[in-house]
């Protein structure tokens, strides 16, 4: 299990670049030690290993198990209904999806503008988005050229690994 504490003398928070935080994340795991922690001007980001949980035998007990009672008659009349799902609409274009769970931002404080809007045109590496994840802010970066044709999701909306945030056609 990993620990990420990271600081901005400032928010609170950080904007440290997610691809520097990955590669630290790495560091930490292939060099076996238990605890690493970098300072970048005002930033700065602690990354520990908590020490592997003992392996503790577990005791078995054995079950009962009863045998299933037939009810043919009602078993045929409560069949389960197929669920229907809304399919989205058809989206076309390079779709920017998020790399973790957490919070989407699309400005990088309550009363900024935000970072991209429809329409606008962005180049590989501008800043699309926030998602912040364990009091951490995540800048997402645009991975393709071109305008941004959609914002998948609202401001403060939850997030999920690989959920579509914005189009770029």
């Amino acid at each position: 299990m990993m620990g990420i504490i990271a600081t901005h003398k400032e928010y609170g928070i950080t904007l440290m670049d997610i691809r520097k935080i990955k590669k630290l994340i790495e560091l930490v795991e292939e060099s076996g030690i238990s605890e690493l922690e970098i300072s970048e001007g005002e930033e700065s980001v602690r990354i520990s290993r908590a020490p592997a949980a003992p392996n503790y035998p577990m005791m078995q007990q054995p079950y009962a198990f009863a045998a299933p009672q037939q009810q043919p008659a009602l078993a045929a009349a409560v069949a389960p209904a197929p669920v229907a799902e809304a399919a989205p609409a058809a989206i076309s274009g390079h779709i920017v999806c998020s790399p973790m769970v957490g919070t989407f931002y699309h400005t990088p404080s309550p009363d900024a503008k935000a970072f991209v809007e429809v329409g606008q045109k962005v180049s590989v590496g501008d800043t699309l988005c926030i998602v912040e994840a364990m009091k951490m802010m995540n800048q997402i970066e645009a991975d393709k050229s071109g305008t941004v044709k959609a914002i998948l999701v609202e401001n403060g909306q939850p997030v999920e690994f690989d959920e579509p945030l914005v189009v770029i056609e």
